[in-house]
């Protein structure tokens, strides 16, 4: 199989990827206290619990204490965590589940990409329409507007990176950037790839950097700075997001691992290139070798906005 039919095989199966999830709304917004019924949906690992407010806004609004609350004042919790609505699912449940991740077997080609812990699923999650967390969460809008620009801005910042330029999206024609948001909005795959491909191949630009970021929990930080700006100890749940400038090869002309990008950025954490001693690094329910290669991993693996966006997780 060549590489480009692995590459195309390998992101239709993180496209089709998806969670579980029960939804139940909190006892104290519902006015029967704790007796709704949960919310049930297999959602994708891709999109962004943002896009799902709207629907829990209307199938709870009959069970609401205050019938007159705003989608916009809506937000998911995991065990008293916030959850940030415009990161990927997927990441989020990397993160916060505690779930075992799959164990691939070689780059790009591992056995399933799915969630290697199924006593975790469905996942269950709490939906709140009160006591809004503003200094954990931003605030959403009514319209989608909020989760719209955030995306847009990862994607500029993506290109950005990859191009040395924003000039790839940016002039990217208006029908094409709509089509891009509304392959986000439907997660339609046959809308999504051809612009992906415009943004991931512009002609005559060679590839200078490589949009990754890692997500270091609590746990993860000892031995970094686990103290936020105010000098107070962080919040339960809360992340450290690391990223660093990754060029395609290194110096020697050999290819950017994720072992040599991790030694590279976070050397306390992955002290060895070649093998994992302290952490893994997961990217869509499954441990990512260290041999994978990073740019291979871009163009087959990349979350909807462009980024790798790879959860530490302590062994």
């Amino acid at each position: 199989m060549s590489s480009r039919d692995v590459t195309s095989r390998v992101r239709q199966q993180v496209w089709n990827g998806s969670i579980p999830l029960e939804i139940h709304l909190h006892k104290t917004d519902c006015r029967t206290y704790d007796k709704s019924e949960p919310y049930l949906i297999q959602f994708p690992r891709l999109s962004y619990l943002g896009l799902l407010l709207h629907k829990l806004h209307a199938f709870f609004s009959e069970s609401l204490i205050y019938p007159d609350a705003s989608p916009a004042e809506a937000w998911l919790e995991y065990e008293n965590v916030p959850l940030k609505w415009h990161y990927p699912l997927g990441l989020l449940y990397d993160l916060y589940s505690g779930a075992e991740p799959a164990q691939p077997s070689e780059p790009l080609s591992g056995p399933s990409l799915q969630e290697g812990d199924d006593e975790v699923l469905p996942w269950k999650l709490t939906l709140h329409f009160s006591e809004y967390p503003v200094d954990q969460l931003v605030k959403l809008d009514t319209e989608g507007k909020h989760l719209h620009d955030l995306f847009i801005h990862n994607v500029k910042e993506a290109d950005y990176l990859r191009n040395g330029t924003g000039k790839t999206v940016m002039f990217l024609s208006k029908e094409d950037s709509t089509q891009l948001w509304n392959s986000v909005e439907q997660h339609d795959f046959n809308l999504f790839n051809p612009i992906n491909q415009k943004l991931l191949n512009p002609q005559g630009v060679n590839l200078r950097h490589m949009p990754v970021k890692l997500y270091l929990p609590h746990a993860a930080s000892s031995g970094l700075d686990t103290v936020n700006e105010s000098g107070q100890e962080s919040t339960p749940g809360s992340l450290r997001v690391v990223q660093s400038l990754i060029t395609p090869a290194l110096s020697s002309r050999q290819p950017q691992t994720i072992g040599t990008a991790l030694n590279q950025i976070i050397p306390s954490l992955f002290p060895s290139r070649r093998s994992s001693l302290l952490a893994h690094a997961v990217l869509h329910g499954a441990v990512l070798p260290l041999s994978a290669n990073v740019e291979e991993l871009i163009r087959a693996t990349a979350y909807l906005d462009g980024w790798l966006h790879i959860a530490i997780i302590m062994m």
